[in-house]
């Protein structure tokens, strides 16, 4: 794709008054959301969306429920556990590091919301410090780099901070999580392909929530990535109104495996202001958990995760498939409801 279709696709829907007609709904009611919570919406998403309410439009329109609840802005503790601005050190051999303040689009359900439309979180001297962070703990091993969206930035950008981060003896892993490959694919070009393949091994994580996000435009920007050498998993956020339902998620996790990118996480989606309109109970993410297994292939099935508040990190949830435990024997429940009995040898 060349320069002239990326900047086409970059002159973003930023005023609910914008919206086609066929999409527009309560306009003042958006304008007062906007204000707090701006919105941003790339020529090519909005194609996607088909009309109101459905579940590409509930992901980045702005509704009134946004404002109805009182919960924590920053529910992860990532700001307290910043040592530094654009740094989040939860745990001891990883880090996530913010390299961009830029996003494609502004996702309604975004965990980072408190900083959403703020581009200044971000600057040469808060990845200069990072890197230095970096450099000085040598505990870290696995640097993931956020934001914003890390692949927002230039090609000659990215590749300089990469090159930093691999002249680091300890760091062993770099992984980006992204969300232009389902919201401005078109930047994702041979180019950046080419420049990210020098520094394997590189994972890149993309949010794909609900199969009409994959198209052949996507696909083609995945295949890009993956053609590259990298490894792409996709980490989906569970919503309500868009995709909780085990249908919709079954009919994601195959899509997914189709375009060479593998089910990695389903979140319970974060309990940050202005998103409870989202959320599900954790008791739907466990049936649709128990609706995947033995019903897609195994490597279709993800982790269903919640991040736990205060910051104590991320954890996974599992359907109950024990059913009782006895010496010598556990009955243990098959994917089709069969109870069957499994030998335990003693310790």
């Amino acid at each position: 794709m060349n320069r002239k279709n990326i900047r086409e696709n970059v002159q973003c829907i930023t005023r609910p008054e914008n919206l086609p007609e066929k999409l527009r709904k309560d306009i003042k009611g958006m304008a007062k959301v906007a204000k707090l919570y701006p919105m941003k919406i790339t020529p090519y998403f909005l194609s996607l969306i088909k009309k109101p309410f459905d579940p590409l439009w509930n992901q980045v329109i702005p509704q009134q429920a946004e404002l109805s609840d009182n919960l924590n802005a920053d529910p992860l503790c990532e700001e307290v556990q910043s040592p530094l601005q654009g740094l989040i050190h939860r745990y001891p051999d990883r880090v996530v590091f913010l390299v961009s303040s830029r996003c494609a689009i502004y996702c309604r359900h975004c965990m980072r919301k408190r900083k959403t439309g703020n581009n200044d979180f971000v600057t040469e001297k808060t990845i200069k410090k990072g890197i230095d962070y970096i450099r000085k703990n040598e505990e870290i091993r696995d640097v993931i780099l956020s934001g914003g969206d890390p692949f927002l930035l230039s090609d000659e950008k990215l590749s300089e901070i990469l090159e930093k981060l691999r002249k680091i003896n300890h760091v062993e892993i770099i992984r980006i999580h992204t969300r232009v490959p389902s919201a401005l694919p078109f930047r994702i070009t041979k180019n950046l392909g080419n420049m990210l393949k020098k520094f394997h091994p590189l994972y890149v994580n993309i949010q794909f929530n609900h199969p009409d996000e994959i198209t052949p435009v996507s696909e083609k920007a995945c295949s890009l990535l993956a053609d590259s050498g990298i490894p792409l998993g996709c980490q989906s956020v569970l919503l309500k109104g868009v995709n909780d339902h085990a249908e919709v998620i079954k009919k994601l996790m195959t899509k997914l495996l189709k375009i060479r990118v593998r089910p990695y996480y389903i979140h319970q989606a974060d309990l940050v202001r202005g998103t409870s309109h989202f959320h599900t109970p954790v008791e739907t993410g466990l049936k649709i958990m128990d609706a995947l297994r033995g019903h897609i292939s195994g490597m279709g099935v993800p982790y269903f995760m919640i991040d736990l508040p205060g910051g104590g990190g991320k954890i996974p949830l599992l359907p109950e498939y024990i059913v009782e435990k006895k010496t010598g024997i556990w009955k243990i429940r098959s994917f089709d409801g069969k109870i069957i009995d499994y030998p335990v040898l003693s310790p």
